[in-house]
């Protein structure tokens, strides 16, 4: 064990076993996205125990509307590039649109793919009863799958956009099945707090919140989002740790006027 920055007793190098634990612990569990060498490294750094490369790398990195577009190749270039800057937090890739639901067999052969090729530990899907038989497979061919229930954002068109998930009995009858299935751990996403907390002390694996209030026993935010990188789009349950878009729009501004003055580079930047 080593400490992190808060001072608090940190997993040298996290595992599924030891995230599926967490619970039992007692431990609050932190995760984030991220989508590059880079943004990993300091996600690492910063203490989190998950990475997650969401297909939200659509829109934040893409400039997409939604989800729907990201494809496995590009699920895949991401997580090899987050992989290599992780040292200590477990990497979960998300399985995108239409890359688990025509069959089991695509399924296996995709999440396979992200656990082989792209360094993830584990892989993440939607759905609760309807991906059962999947995330059950994926578990028998030794693939570990975090599931995600409440708002789906591979279903948007479904529900007819990004909506809060009111239905109680829907939503327990889904975590049940996601982890009677196998999964280590499941998402929770714009989920009314009550019923979220309610669906957390019912199951045995760790739930993870977004947008499900504090009584799940971890959460997760769009990197993007929590850092104030992503101003088109920021929805009611994303609290900003800073706001480094303007920071950054004020560096670059300053650079460029100092480029157009002749000011940059001094002397103290140049070869001679």
């Amino acid at each position: 064990m080593v400490n992190s920055a808060a001072g608090v007793a940190r997993i040298r190098t996290m595992t599924v076993p030891e995230f599926a634990s967490a619970k039992q612990r007692g431990q609050r569990l932190v995760m984030v996205t991220a989508y590059d060498y880079t943004q990993a490294r300091l996600v690492d750094e910063a203490g989190v125990d998950g990475v997650l490369v969401g297909d939200s790398l659509g829109m934040v990195v893409q400039g997409m509307p939604d989800v729907l577009s990201v494809t496995l190749e590009e699920v895949l270039y991401h997580t090899r590039c987050v992989a290599r800057g992780l040292k200590h937090a477990l990497l979960v890739a998300d399985m995108p649109f239409l890359s688990y639901q025509v069959s089991t067999e695509q399924a296996v052969l995709n999440a396979g793919r992200l656990i082989k090729e792209g360094g993830a530990h584990a892989v993440k899907l939607e759905g609760g009863v309807r991906s059962r038989n999947v995330i059950a497979a994926l578990v028998r061919a030794d693939i570990p799958v975090m599931g995600h229930i409440g708002l789906t954002p591979q279903s948007v068109r479904r529900l007819g956009g990004f909506r809060v998930q009111r239905s109680k009995d829907q939503l327990f009858e889904d975590a049940q099945a996601v982890a009677e299935a196998g999964a280590f751990a499941i998402v929770i996403e714009c989920v009314p707090a009550e019923i979220a907390a309610a669906i957390t002390a019912s199951l045995p694996i760790p739930t993870i919140g977004i947008g499900a209030g504090a009584g799940c026993d971890g959460q997760i935010l769009v990197l993007h989002d929590l850092l104030g990188l992503y101003p088109d789009f920021r929805p009611r349950f994303v609290k900003s740790y800073g706001e480094l878009g303007a920071q950054v729009t004020a560096a670059i501004k300053q650079y460029a006027e100092e480029v157009r003055q002749g000011l940059f580079p001094s002397p103290e930047y140049e070869f001679h």
